[in-house]
Order: structure tokens, then C-alpha cells, then sequence
């Protein structure tokens, strides 16, 4: 595609490096323009109460609400619902703040009279004064496993709970055979006039997406209507910035840097963005049929979203 700049964005994500990215988007881009389909995968039920990670990762930074310093939940957050639930001996390891459990207790309760989750999610962002849409990648509930030498846990048992310390052995999505994308998904691919895949772990905030039956052929669609696919490395110099990506991808057999995340990505991504530390591995990533483009692509500030989301849209527009 070469031309003006896209008018209608859509970012997959999942994580911080999804959220951040997304937010650089939000901050750049004509209101209304942008949508943000995140990862469902990683959302637990806690106390009674469906708690979504990522979408909620990236409504509170679209919200100007999120923790910076913690890069999770919610700033100036205090923790009195969660102490005297450690009085009542339930389990406190998955923490929520005060502010959090509010959000929780809203989208339970839409749910609970009849809301898809889709509806929840739009209902708390637009209370929230955010123009941009953060869509669920489904209305069904999928839950990622993680296999170990031990069993299959639970995401959050091996990402919060165990502090990612087992070696990942395997990946799986429970229910994702029933599931399907939105009508809102739909619509925001079936109209995009680019598409992204933020910096954000292969595996466990991407994967869960593409998986969703149809979703793959809806992006396949719109490649083949002239919109390009990028993807932002989530590898920088043989490391994930954040979580567990790089020890992930070792330990199931992936290489461990942005050429191994091009390689998951081949046949999907037009453009594939690495970091400039990574320029060297630029050759063997367009060997894999797709452009590779160096750019300074970490985001340590607001200005650095900022200039990576408009790095990205000026590739689109010569893709």
C-alpha cells in the first residue's frame, strides 16, 4: 500500500509491551480511529469476580489511570479489601488494589445480567471518557495452560503465583475451540487499513488471538485487500524488555531473538519492526518473506510510544 496515512487502525496485544504501543497509537491518532483487540486468555476468575489483565492493562493506560512505576493495575492504588482478605485466610496472591476490585466488581455484574463481555468491557471504557475501543478477541471463555514437569497450570498460577519459575514444556487454550471473533472484531478488521502486532509475547498474548477460529482469515482477508500486516519485535537484543518471552521461547524450542518471533510470524506480517541493537539480524528476517525495518523501537516514555506509533504508521503508509 503506498499513500496517505491509515485512518483505521487495528492493534493486537497483550502485556505490557501490547499496552504500551497501544497507547502510543491512542496518543497519535484522530479519535475513534484506533481499536485494540487483546488477549482474553490470560483473564481468572478472582473471588468471585472476572479479572481481565490485558484488556485492563490497556484501559487504564488509554485512561491515564495506569501504574508506571509497578507497570500493572492502577496508580495511586491502596490494598485494604485485599488485606482483610488475608484476615479471612482467602488466598492474597493475586493482588488487587482497592481502585481495581471496583473495576471488577462493574464488568461482573454487567455480565451477570446478561451482557456479553464485549458490552462490559465497551460500557466501563466509554465511563472512562476513552475514544478508542479495546474489544475482547471473543465473547467465549478461552484460558491459557501452561505445561510444566509438574502439570498444566493455570496462566496466572505460573505467572503470578510461581513467578514464572517453571520452564514452560508446552501451551494450550482451553475453549478456544468454541470460541469466535466478535462481530466488533470483525467489523474493526473487515474496515482496517492497517493492521499491528505489538511487542508482545508470541506465545501467550498473540498466539491466544490468532488462535481464535476465523481471526487468522480475517487478517488473511485483509492482506488481501491491500492492508498491511507490522509486527514490532518483542526481543531486543536477545531479551525480553518485560515477562517471561525470552525464557518462554527457549524452553519450547524457539530461537531466542527477533528473528525467531519473525519466523512464528512468517506468512502473516508484511513488515516486521526490530529495535536498532538488532540490525544485523535484518537480512535473515526478509529471507523469511517479509520487510524488515530497523528503528529505535523502545518505548521508555510517553514520547518514546509516541514516536514508535507514528514510525509505524509511516511504514504503512509505503508498504
Amino acid at each position: 500500500m503506498s499513500g496517505p496515512a491509515p485512518s483505521a487502525v487495528v492493534t493486537l496485544a497483550g502485556g505490557t509491551g501490547g499496552a504500551k504501543l497501544a497507547h502510543g497509537l491512542h496518543l497519535v491518532l484522530p479519535a475513534g480511529s484506533l481499536s485494540v483487540v487483546v488477549n482474553t486468555g490470560d483473564d481468572v476468575e478472582r473471588h468471585g469476580l472476572l479479572v481481565m489483565p490485558d484488556h485492563d492493562a490497556v484501559m487504564y493506560a488509554l485512561a491515564g489511570l495506569a501504574d508506571r512505576a509497578r507497570g500493572w493495575g492502577l496508580a495511586d492504588e491502596t490494598w485494604t479489601v485485599i488485606e482483610m482478605l488475608g484476615r479471612y485466610r482467602e488466598e492474597t496472591w493475586f493482588r488487587l488494589g482497592d481502585r481495581d476490585i471496583a473495576t471488577h466488581i462493574a464488568r461482573t455484574r454487567r455480565l451477570r445480567e446478561g451482557e456479553r463481555l464485549t458490552a462490559a468491557c465497551l460500557g466501563l471504557q466509554q465511563a472512562l471518557g476513552i475514544a478508542t475501543r479495546v474489544l475482547p478477541m471473543t465473547d467465549e471463555p478461552v484460558r491459557t495452560l501452561v505445561g510444566t514437569a509438574d502439570g498444566w497450570l493455570d496462566f496466572q498460577d505460573y505467572f503470578v503465583r510461581l513467578h514464572q519459575e517453571p520452564t514452560a514444556t508446552g501451551v494450550r487454550f482451553e475453549g478456544i475451540d468454541q470460541a469466535r471473533p466478535t462481530p466488533e472484531v470483525q467489523a474493526a478488521l473487515g474496515a482496517a487499513d492497517l493492521v499491528v502486532i505489538g511487542p508482545s509475547n508470541p506465545i501467550v498474548s498473540i498466539e491466544p488471538i490468532l488462535a481464535v477460529p476465523g481471526l487468522r482469515e480475517l487478517l488473511e482477508g485483509a492482506r488481501a485487500r491491500g492492508t498491511p500486516v507490522v509486527a514490532v519485535s518483542p526481543i531486543v537484543g536477545g531479551r525480553a524488555l518485560k515477562g517471561p518471552a525470552d525464557r518462554m521461547l527457549e524452553s519450547l524450542g524457539h530461537e531466542v531473538s527477533a528473528t525467531g518471533v519473525a519466523r512464528i510470524y512468517a506468512g502473516l506480517v508484511d513488515v516486521f519492526v526490530v529495535d536498532s541493537v538488532d540490525a544485523a539480524l535484518a537480512p535473515a528476517i526478509e529471507e523469511l518473506g517479509m520487510r524488515a525495518v530497523v528503528i529505535d523501537a523502545v518505548m521508555a516514555d510517553d514520547e518514546g510510544r509516541k514516536r514508535l506509533a507514528r514510525d509505524v504508521l509511516e511504514l504503512a503508509a509505503v508498504a
